[in-house]
């Protein structure tokens, strides 16, 4: 049972943003001052992918722990009220997910995803994004 009135948890709902966000931001700022231009949220790739580098045909995915169950995270868990609606829900997530990353693959691009909360250890996020955009 869910804890909110249908309209209270709708204008809830619709607060979340799907772009620029702050873990986007963070990961769009490191990008640019390592010197990579890119572009935003390209429509025609696969999953519509938070940065895109075409000359390298790269593409990175910011990720919130939360929405597309990020396993073996310390912040994610499972709502504890509508436990079935939120599993299907975050599950078809994820799986779309997969299927995009699968798409991106087969059209001969590279993707990698950043972890909301991989954020915070800029040092580890910085050397990873440049052995991915270097490779």
């Amino acid at each position: 049972m869910d804890t909110l009135a249908p309209k209270d948890r709708s204008k809830r709902m619709s607060l979340i943003r799907d772009k620029d966000t702050k873990p986007e931001i963070r990961v769009r700022r490191l990008v640019h001052s390592l010197g990579y231009r890119y572009r935003l949220h390209c429509a025609d790739l696969p999953g519509n992918p938070d940065i895109v580098l075409r000359g390298r045909k790269k593409a990175i995915f910011v990720n919130g722990c939360f929405w597309h169950m990020h396993e073996n995270c310390t912040t994610w868990r499972l709502p504890k009220s509508r436990v079935d609606f939120w599993k299907r829900k975050l599950e078809g997530n994820k799986e779309r997910d997969r299927m995009n990353q699968e798409k991106l693959v087969a059209i001969g691009w590279d993707f990698l995803v950043v972890w909301e909360c991989e954020i915070m250890d800029k040092e580890a996020l910085t050397s990873r994004i440049i052995e991915f955009l270097e490779k």
